[in-house]
């Protein structure tokens, strides 16, 4: 599998000295395979960023890593709320922060993973998020840009970014095997089941995997075809978020992701 990987370092707030690790990507890229290993490897703990996996009872249709999945690796900031409840990216900042200061009082290495960008920049920017902000039950990408937020502009050296791009025809070969597996696994009851408790209404059953089932449970489309949709909304997700995380002009393109723990070595004794 070709792989590319960023490189960058970016600052983190003041109060949070310590080394930090971070993996970025879209969906399917790999990223918790990569983390885990990272984690074994260099006495880790794992902070998941993602905007789905925070609620209970969605795991399948997120790809919520399962308990044999995370091999014995602590999980932080997974089943946080349920899916009726409101989460800002100010809530989860602060989550974030505390989770990487309980990790380096044991320690260890925080590794922050996912492909909710916003989310990532939250803590590695430090935003300063307003009380209006604050006070809604998500921010998305047009606040970002409409400026919602204060972002720092201190450069520290105590944070690796590691981003992982997959080709395109091959990482939508890896959604479509994803959501295949997903199908066979029991995603079409997950699915019936959330809808059945929550309704369709809110915006956590807004994602590809919950959406794009709607209209099968309805009789209106075949399995098949929901299980296409949910592959194209997956593929335009993997899209926006590559388009997020390529905004960095410090990145340093590597062709062999196995070199993440050159790089990672070599971090850490800088920052040691």
């Amino acid at each position: 599998m070709l792989l590319r990987v960023a490189v960058f370092s970016l600052g983190i707030e003041q109060k949070h000295p310590g080394p930090l690790l971070v993996i970025v990507g879209p969906t399917a890229s790999g990223k918790t395979a990569l983390a885990i290993g990272l984690a074994k490897q260099f006495n880790g703990e794992i902070i998941c960023a993602d905007s789905r996996t925070i609620y209970n009872g969605m795991d399948i249709g997120t790809a919520k890593p399962t308990v044999p999945e995370r091999q014995g690796i602590p999980h932080h900031l997974l089943d946080v709320v349920s899916p009726d409840q409101p989460f800002t990216v100010a809530d989860f900042q602060k989550r974030a922060y505390q989770a990487i200061a309980d990790i380096h009082g044991r320690g260890k290495l925080p590794i922050l993973v996912g492909g909710s960008g916003l989310y990532i920049d939250a803590v590695i920017y430090n935003y300063q998020f307003n009380a209006d902000t604050k006070s809604r039950s998500q921010v998305n990408t047009r606040h970002a840009k409409e400026g919602s937020y204060q972002k720092d502009q201190t450069v520290r050296d105590n944070t690796l970014i590691i981003g992982l791009v997959v080709e395109q025809d091959l990482l939508r070969d890896h959604i479509a095997e994803r959501v295949n597996d997903m199908v066979c696994h029991g995603l079409i009851d997950e699915v019936k089941d959330l809808s059945q408790k929550y309704g369709w209404d809110i915006s956590a059953m807004q994602a590809p995997a919950y959406k794009s089932f709607r209209a099968y449970l309805a009789g209106e489309l075949s399995l098949e075809e929901a299980s296409a949709l949910f592959v194209t909304a997956d593929t335009q997700l993997a899209k926006k978020q590559r388009t997020w995380f390529k905004r960095n002009n410090s990145i340093q393109w590597v062709d062999d992701p196995s070199k993440a723990v050159d790089l990672t070595t070599t971090f850490l004794n800088k920052t040691s």
